[in-house]
């Protein structure tokens, strides 16, 4: 992309009053945004209002600036760094996913290691150097394969490790994780993908949909996490440099998420959940949703309880999506991020019995008096076993006391 043609697009998303739909109509009745510009008032007027028409006809304060920041962006790609790149509605490149979403964005900021495939027919390969470029789509290639995992900001601990167990055994398996780089499930889901890539390859796993400028990296705890993500997945965000954590930011990025994936697996919600969002896109799409069961007693479980109840797919393990998906794994299966084995491994050998403590704890939160009731032990014996549990990480200690049975595998 040219500088003046970038800070034509610029100007037509700083627009003061020109939102996304109205920008669609002027570049269908017009062209390329530098052709918009050219037009009279009155011209302009029979697309848009002549409120809208004044504010196209006046170049915005910030344009000069924002141009410079983002050209200088752009500039900044490869040489060591991660390849900075915007995509333009219309550009071949433009992902064919979002043109079917409500509101696709005029302008996508991509940051990482690969780029979107374009929507043209891929030519067969015969060349070294046509190998190479088309290694060099294969973000777009592996789009084709994709789940948006996403959930809770504040999961239990069975939440989290579910979601880093299905994310990396759904990534081992070929798909593209989707997410949106928040706290909780989100960053657990990206943590996961990472993990299941072997040492040396440069297979991009997963996808981060931020509802900020590329230049920032909201929640600050997840800088590292954002440069990890850029060297083997991607970035993206419809938002240009510079961009703050706006709370408004957040749920509309949802619908590229929802967009950008196959499907979308719901690990932990609440009712009022964003990802509940993220869930009813994806259906409104015709993709499949996703969700795991939880405690009725657990406020963190009544969002996917909820889905499942107006039709997602309940699924107990990475098998159970792959399948519904149609997807082959290349192995005989992937492990269950559920494995009754890893439970009874840790505990037999503690409990001294056929029913382990891990048995007797149960899935749901349980406080030390409920679980000494329930297994008759002295309180020194009981707290040693939990302990021993607990640094064995088959057992998380929560708030208020309580205790929760974590899975592996």
């Amino acid at each position: 992309m040219e500088r003046d043609e970038l800070a034509a697009w610029l100007r037509l998303t700083l627009s003061s009053g020109v939102g996304n739909e109205a920008a669609r109509k002027l570049l269908v009745a017009f062209g390329l945004p530098a052709t918009v510009f050219e037009q009279s008032a009155s011209t302009l007027q029979q697309v848009v209002s002549e409120k809208q028409a004044t504010a196209l006809l006046r170049e915005p304060q910030e344009l000069a600036a924002l141009l410079t920041q983002t050209w200088a962006w752009l500039q900044q790609s490869g040489a060591g760094s991660a390849r900075r790149q915007i995509v333009v509605l219309g550009d071949a490149n433009y992902p064919q996913s979002l043109l079917n979403i409500e509101d696709p964005p005029l302008m996508l900021y991509l940051l990482g290691g690969g780029k979107f495939i374009s929507n043209q027919a891929v030519a067969p390969v015969d060349t070294a150097q046509a190998a190479i470029d088309l290694v060099d789509d294969r973000l777009g290639l592996c789009l084709a394969n994709s789940i948006a995992v996403v959930g809770s900001r504040n999961p239990t601990p069975q939440g989290a490790d579910n979601a880093r167990q299905f994310a990396k055994a759904l990534a081992l398996a070929g798909l593209t994780v989707v997410s949106g780089l928040a706290l909780g499930v989100d960053g657990a889901a990206h943590e996961g993908a990472l993990e299941s890539l072997a040492p040396g390859s440069d297979r991009l796993v997963t996808v981060a949909v931020v509802g900020t400028g590329l230049d920032r990296v909201y929640p600050k705890r997840h800088l590292a996490l954002a440069h990890r993500i850029a060297q083997n997945g991607l970035l993206i965000s419809e938002y240009p440099l510079g961009t703050p954590p706006l709370p408004a930011n957040f749920p509309r990025r949802n619908r590229l998420i929802a967009g950008l994936a196959q499907a979308t697996l719901v690990i932990e919600a609440a009712l009022k959940s964003g990802s509940l969002i993220t869930a009813r896109l994806s259906s409104e799409q015709g993709k499949d949703v996703f969700a795991i069961p939880g405690s009725i007693f657990a406020m963190q479980s009544r969002g996917c309880h909820a889905l499942i109840k107006q039709g997602a797919k309940l699924v107990e393990s990475a098998q159970d999506v792959l399948e519904e998906m149609t997807i082959d794994s290349g192995a005989e299966r992937v492990p269950d991020s559920i494995a009754d084995d890893a439970y009874r491994t840790g505990a037999g050998a503690i409990f001294g019995t056929e029913t382990a403590l891990l048995d007797v704890i149960g899935f749901d939160p349980i406080g030390l008096d409920a679980l000494q009731a329930r297994c008759g032990l002295g309180t020194a014996a009981l707290q040693a076993q939990l302990m021993t549990l607990e640094l064995d990480g088959l057992l998380a200690r929560l708030p208020g006391g309580l205790f929760q049975r974590m899975s592996r595998g």
